[in-house]
């Protein structure tokens, strides 16, 4: 994130003021967690000036160790011997993609951080949901966005998952009939096979119109009405689809 939100997580906080509290120890720390968890942006905005390696390159990493007393290091647990790196008198700050650590690591740091997933920061979603909806609105140029607590939000990969799933469902929300008529198209073109396709595929039409039907109008008489047809076939075909 180029910007900060200020995380609203006791847990997260916590980590953020003791981290802050190591800026002027030669001591090494490791924050860990699971991937995209906000990990690297917490790091760097406590550690603006440190210096960063990733320590998959390994040639790098032995080189910046030799020489500097503060070093950022990514990626720590893709080192396999990390017990024969020079630690020692240093202010080493290591970022882990892991969710639990191996019992060697506790002593290489002084302190330990677990990052708690998205999914365990409910207090958070509301800001960063407001902030990819309007980064996606500038971004695609839309007419008009979703309202903040509207979209279902994607946590399975954290923040990767999370700003694409509101990105994706500010443009679906977005698209005009001409857009959704050549979504289709492109669709079809590449799943349209079988001796039943027309039957197979007309639920991708009726199924979300009788959707939005039921939610706009809440009565089956009126959409029955709007929708031209009587109310045994309404109720046949909410019935085929498995709509209440």
């Amino acid at each position: 994130m180029s910007d900060y939100l200020q995380s609203k997580n006791p847990t997260v906080r916590q980590i953020e003021e003791s981290l802050k509290l190591t800026r002027n120890l030669f001591i090494s720390s490791l924050l860990y967690g699971e991937p995209h968890s906000g990990k690297r942006t917490l790091i760097r905005r406590i550690f603006p000036t440190l210096p960063i390696v990733d320590a998959r390159e390994e040639r790098e990493l032995a080189q910046l160790l030799e020489r500097e007393q503060e070093l950022i290091v990514e990626n720590f647990d893709a080192i396999s011997s990390p017990e024969t790196l020079p630690l020692e008198g240093k202010r080493i700050v290591a970022i882990a993609d892991i969710d639990t650590v191996p019992e060697r690591y506790d002593t290489l740091f002084a302190f330990l951080y677990r990052m708690p997933p998205l999914r365990e920061r409910p207090e958070d979603l509301p800001a960063f949901q407001e902030r990819f909806l309007e980064e996606a609105r500038r971004t695609l140029q839309l007419a008009h966005t979703p309202e903040p607590g509207t979209v279902k939000p994607d946590l399975s990969g954290n923040f990767l998952s999370f700003r694409a799933s509101i990105f994706r469902e500010a443009l679906l929300q977005d698209l005009g009939a001409e857009e959704l008529e050549r979504s289709l198209l492109h669709y079809f073109l590449e799943t349209l096979e079988g001796n039943n396709a027309y039957r197979e595929n007309l639920g991708l039409l009726e199924r979300p119109l009788l959707q939005a039907g039921l939610r706009r109008f809440g009565s089956q008489l009126k959409l029955a009405d709007v929708l031209g047809i009587n109310r045994n076939t309404l109720r046949k075909k909410l019935h085929e689809y498995r709509i209440d």
